[in-house]
């Protein structure tokens, strides 16, 4: 049992931290979409989406083509700094936050651009900085779609296979996490370790979409501008 509470603190590491990033990157990147007026914006969007549809397989090649040893940004964290990002637990947030990008950059898009944006130009002209627009007004009134966007988002991570195993391997206690670990436990014929590893992923799973659905079952507030 030590094993899977490992994998599991593992896991939650890593959710935790691809998720953390996403919030960061989505909600900027989702914000700059909705409200700039910037050339090649759906090709961008388009880009930006990719992970969603591509084989995460396919997107752990990518990874380990630029951070590999062998890669442009893997050569320069080894020449300059000694860090290597393959099988390591940093490689496997690099792959969860990737996979996962999609699941909050697209809701903070679109619940951005559900925004009435009348209200933003009145707060500016009331004399509230750009800064104070964001905060006071635009992510109030935009927070349930973009949570629930990272909830999806910290699910995924949490259950990201294929980019992390390409990427981070599966050392136990160091880059196994709970879906590789299941995967481990399969192949080697313990189905009593894959039953104990299976439930703890579905309950997690099932906890954050049911506290999604209550999320986006609400009316999203409005505020008066005073």
């Amino acid at each position: 049992m030590e094993s899977v509470w490992v994998a599991l603190v593992l896991s939650l590491k890593v959710a935790f931290w691809a998720t953390f990033i996403n919030l960061i990157i989505g909600v900027g990147s989702g914000y700059i979409l909705a409200r700039k007026n910037i050339w090649g914006k759906e090709l961008i969007d388009t880009v930006l989406t990719l992970p969603m549809v591509m084989p995460p397989t396919v997107l752990g090649y990518y990874l380990l083509v630029l951070i590999g040893k062998n890669g442009f940004i893997g050569q320069w964290l080894e020449q300059y700094f000694n860090f290597n990002l393959i099988f390591t637990w940093q490689g496997a947030v690099i792959a969860a936050t990737i996979v996962s990008f999609p699941l909050v950059f697209k809701p903070a898009r679109a619940a951005f651009e559900s925004l009435d944006s009348q209200l933003e130009q009145a707060a500016r002209v009331l004399g509230i900085s750009n800064a104070g627009v964001f905060l006071r007004i635009t992510l109030p009134l935009a927070w349930r779609g973009i949570l629930a966007g990272v909830l999806l988002a910290f699910a995924r991570s949490l259950g990201e296979f294929g980019a992390t195993l390409m990427v981070a391997g599966s050392i136990p206690g160091q880059t196994q996490t709970l879906s590789i670990a299941v995967y481990e436990a399969v192949q080697s014929g313990d189905d009593h370790l894959a039953n104990i590893l299976v439930l703890i992923i579905s309950v997690v799973c099932i906890v954050l979409l049911l506290i999604m659905s209550k999320l986006l079952s609400g009316k999203i507030p409005t505020q008066n501008l005073k």
